[in-house]
């Protein structure tokens, strides 16, 4: 079944949400938002709420469900959070490092999420007391980070999701190499102690000292292989490579790693429910039960392998078995654009006060609750991936190159590095593309940057090629300015079936007269002007009405677009959107190929994310309708 059909097939095991308004992560979200976190360890403005990584888990949900909506209801629900807790010199309220409690450090994604995003250094200053309590944490022997202080000498599975994704993105945003290697011994360590050879499971904990009364006194394991410790483990592998270079010769073992457990798991998907038990290898012992939060897990994990290509295609049968189960076995309708998420085990740990001796009867002794936050966190990831992975995709994957030769600014990065920056798909402030480029990839594209002037050859296996708001003199000392040589080049590649994105600028923030030798190939020439000119918040001034009819977007009506060049178009070119008697966005089909031209970068984070735009402009949509054009275009 292909993925688009997938979400749609879901709905039908509950007719209830056949009718939703609303995607199932963002009902589960706003659940979340009602319900969650009004206790008094997070409402007492006295002691101020709890440092704890449940939360941590609810935002990684949010944050993703911000990305597929653009909708900044929950990017601020995330803010909010954290500011309750971060001051302006970064530091943590109820944050205490020389608890060395790994699960602490869980909450550093959101941190570096919101300093990538707004660029404030508070933000920053706080990921780095999280990063200096890694520096200083106890280890095994080997090197294997301690679970807690009080459980020495211990490594849990839960703690490779608490550390790890932080650890990485904060040396890949820091450029600190060394960690990486660090990273990948983290997860060998574990799985090489804790995995049972037989079944290719985990156990839930490893002792290295072997005293623990929980420890098994040869193999220093617990005794069990807990569904949710597992599927932290997943978790955090998969999150681990969005950050971990490419090119590290070390990333093969950890993709290796990935598959191994997501293939041992895969053999314990319950074939009746479709999902996993809390103790994941007795499902037909007296008692066990199907659990909300380990299955939650595996599906976002499996989804998210098979998208990324860490798995083969195939595996997406188990991740719409397990999906559907989710939805039948723990998804209840809980208001307006609300679910329940019933069935999630409290906590289960080893050790400790009111001593967990890790049996069995152990497990099943723990509360289960409805909507506790480790739980409904996992879901929101699982639904996201999955609603992410709707749209219809072409049958090979599209690669798309954005230009980073004729627009090539660099600024500091926080690591002292002079880094490439402005219009580029790592890009999270307010100037990147990333939410643009995220799309892309929903859309079925496979995102390219380059760096090197166009040719024949590096634009052979480009299908889409954008090119956005060429350098001035005065924003890089010596731009690259469009050649008459290039010009040919990239319209023999469009002639040849390439479709050609351009996004200039307005006059004085765009090298336009110099650029006009690629557009006057296709019959499009930029002027050098600057219209909708906007003073401050009145974003009126920038509003442009949408026409039925342009073939390009059905559903958007009204966009914002400021400081923009028009254009002057003749034979093949033709005004898509005009206003006043002004061309805003020409198209052109020249040879095989199509040319898309609109005189803005308007696209970029601070149009699409919804953080700044009043509701009524429909950047965001615009954007899935642009991309799915041009990935139509490619054909």
């Amino acid at each position: 079944m292909k993925k688009h059909v997938i979400f749609i097939f879901c709905l039908l095991c509950i007719s209830t949400y056949a009718a939703a308004q609303k995607a199932i992560s963002e009902q589960m979200a706003l659940t979340a938002m009602d319900k969650l976190f009004k206790d008094a360890r997070f409402t007492n403005a006295e002691k101020g709420p709890t440092w704890t990584y449940d939360m941590g888990v609810v935002l990684e949900g949010m944050a993703e469900v911000w990305r597929n909506t653009g909708d900044a209801t929950y990017f601020n629900y995330i803010q909010n959070w954290m500011d309750r807790y971060v001051a302006e010199d970064g530091e943590i309220r109820n944050y205490r490092a020389t608890e060395y409690n790994i699960d602490h450090v869980k909450n550093g994604r959101s941190l570096l999420l919101l300093y990538k995003v707004t660029g404030r250094q508070k933000y920053l200053k706080a990921s780095e007391k999280l990063y200096a309590q890694l520096k200083t944490h106890p280890r095994t022997h080997e090197g294997g980070f301690w679970h807690k202080k009080v459980y020495p000498y211990q490594m849990w599975l839960d703690g490779l999701y608490m550390a790890q994704p932080f650890y990485t993105e904060y040396a890949a945003l820091m450029n600190i190499p060394s960690i990486y290697d660090d990273v990948v011994n983290q997860f060998t360590y574990m799985e090489s102690h804790a995995r049972d050879t037989k079944t290719g499971l985990l156990y839930h904990g490893w002792d290295e000292s072997k005293q623990e009364r929980w420890a098994d006194p040869n193999t220093g394991l617990s005794k069990h292989f807990w569904g949710r410790g597992m599927g932290w483990f997943a978790m955090a592998l998969v999150d681990v490579l969005d950050n971990f270079p490419e090119d590290h010769p070390r990333r093969g073992e950890l993709v290796g790693i990935l598959r191994r457990t997501l293939n041992a798991a895969a053999k314990f998907q319950d074939p009746k429910t479709g999902v996993w038990y809390d103790v994941i290898d007795l499902g037909k012992r007296e008692g066990n039960y199907v659990e909300a939060s380990a299955s939650s897990m595996f599906v976002y994990a499996m989804a998210k392998a098979v998208r990324k290509g860490y798995v083969k295609p195939s595996f997406q049968k188990h991740v719409q078995k397990g999906y559907a189960g989710l939805l039948k076995e723990f998804v209840t309708p809980a208001g307006p654009d609300r679910v329940d998420l019933n069935r999630v085990v409290e906590v289960s740990g080893l050790g400790g006060k009111k001593y967990r001796d890790g049996s069995f009867a152990y497990y099943m002794s723990e509360p289960i609750r409805t909507n506790d936050p480790k739980g409904v966190g996992a879901f929101i990831l699982a639904s996201s991936e999955v609603e992410f992975a709707e749209s219809p995709q072409p049958k090979n994957k599209v690669l798309v190159t954005l230009d980073n030769f004729y627009n090539k600014e660099f600024k500091k990065s926080p690591s002292g590095r002079m880094e490439p920056y402005h219009y580029l798909w790592n890009g999270d402030d307010n100037n990147g593309f990333s939410l643009l480029g995220r799309i892309f990839e929903q859309h079925g594209g496979a995102l390219h940057t380059l760096p090197d002037a166009p040719t024949s050859q590096n634009l052979a296996k480009s299908k889409i090629y954008l090119i956005v708001d060429p350098d001035t003199e005065k924003e890089t000392a010596k731009p690259n300015f469009m050649t008459e040589a290039q010009a040919k080049e990239i319209a023999n590649w469009v002639h040849k079936g390439g479709v050609l994105v351009l996004f200039s600028n307005d006059v004085g923030n765009c090298e336009i007269s110099k650029f006009n030798i690629l557009p006057q190939q296709f019959g499009i020439t930029f002027n050098e002007d600057s219209r909708n000119k906007v003073k401050g918040d009145q974003f009126e001034m920038g509003a442009i009405e949408i026409p039925a009819g342009t073939g390009i977007f059905d559903r958007t009506k009204k966009i914002y677009i400021k400081e923009i060049s028009t254009m002057q178009v003749k034979q093949p070119a033709k005004a898509v959107v005009q206003d006043n008697g002004d061309n805003i966005i020409v198209s052109a089909k020249y040879g095989k190929g199509t040319v898309f031209a609109i005189g803005d970068p308007w696209l970029y984070n601070e149009y699409t994310d919804g953080r700044k735009l009043p509701a009524e402009y429909q950047n965001f949509e615009a954007a899935h309708e642009l991309v799915s054009w041009l990935i139509k275009q490619t054909k």
